[in-house]
């Protein structure tokens, strides 16, 4: 079908973080393989690490138990896994591009901030003249409170962007048993805080006007189900697993969830999701997205709300 072109500006952008905003996918990998090293199994295939990817912690370990078959209960595996992740998981760092990125998306707050004579900097235009917007972001990881605590504890700063009450985790109770990814609940929750925190007089952001940045395949389908843009950046050895099918996990058309409700499925080569190596160099032209100078930081108005718009990691263990 023709790719569809018209699509109004992004007005958010959703974010996965386990191998998409931080490495830890690799360290994911070293931890269960040194499980099954100590039981004599063969190391984790992408084949099978493909399907655990993004999905919620129970049904992610209901699959790999049924690959792995370890003579362990489940619960001494992951009392195994648990303390091996303990040890492992501080190592992890952001990936290329993810701090440049979160920064600029992080500084599109100036645009709704006023100047002296009451009119919006939006209002004024970005360097080319065009009016410009906020573009409102949120976190929708299947990590649980205890995981996300473990494998920010050194990037405080970085993921204080994210307000805690923009942050959908992957324990979080409104989310009902088995409606994790790759069914759509997490980022139509995680588009709900966001419009449920929209300053007085602005417009409800439709699902079409977000943007969801996954890594795994699951995670792509459920932001394709939830009608959102979606943006593709996988592990190379993920790509390389399903290379010739790119376009159908585009589509979110891999049957991750089976038949249900496939009314929410992609077309192939529709428009609404796009691939890419890294987040280094992003295209913000591509979905409307304008970013002011970075000079702007130095702004009064700007520090003057980053008390109001940032939260510490501190603030977010309390409220975990």
């Amino acid at each position: 079908m023709a790719p569809r072109t018209d699509f109004p500006p992004i007005r958010a952008c959703l974010f996965d973080m386990d191998g998409l905003l931080l490495d830890t996918e690799d360290i994911y990998t070293l931890c269960i393989n040194l499980i099954l090293e100590k039981y004599g199994r063969t190391k984790l295939p992408w084949s099978i690490k493909a399907k655990l990817q993004g999905r919620p912690g129970p049904e992610a370990n209901a699959l790999f138990h049924d690959w792995a078959k370890l003579p362990v209960s489940d619960s001494d595996y992951l009392a195994q896994l648990t303390a091996l992740q303990k040890q492992h998981f501080p190592s992890a760092k952001p990936l290329p591009g993810v701090e440049k990125l979160l920064g600029d998306l992080g500084r599109t707050r100036w645009w709704e901030f006023k100047d002296q004579n009451g009119v919006r900097n939006g209002e004024k235009g970005g360097k080319e003249g065009q009016k410009a917007q906020r573009v409102h972001i949120a976190l929708a990881t299947s990590s649980t409170s205890a995981n996300f605590a473990v494998k920010t504890s050194k990037w405080t700063e970085l993921f204080s962007v994210f307000e805690s009450h923009r942050r959908v985790l992957g324990d979080d109770e409104r989310i009902q048993p088995g409606r994790g990814k790759p069914l759509p609940d997490i980022y139509l929750l995680a588009l709900k805080t966001i419009n449920d925190s929209l300053g007085e007089g602005e417009t409800p952001i439709k699902p079409e006007e977000c943007l969801v940045f996954e890594d795994s395949v699951p995670g792509v389908e459920a932001g394709r189900r939830a009608g959102m843009r979606v943006v593709w950046c996988p592990h190379p050895m993920l790509k390389k697993e399903y290379e010739g099918r790119e376009r159908e996990i585009l589509a979110g058309r891999m049957g991750e969830a089976g038949e249900v409700d496939t009314h929410q499925l992609g077309e192939i080569d529709d428009g609404w999701a796009d691939y890419f190596v890294d987040l280094t160099n992003f295209p913000y032209e591509k979905y409307g997205i304008v970013i002011p100078p970075a000079e702007v930081e130095l702004d009064a108005s700007m520090k003057e709300n980053t008390n109001d718009e940032l939260v510490t990691q501190d603030a977010k263990s309390a409220t975990a």
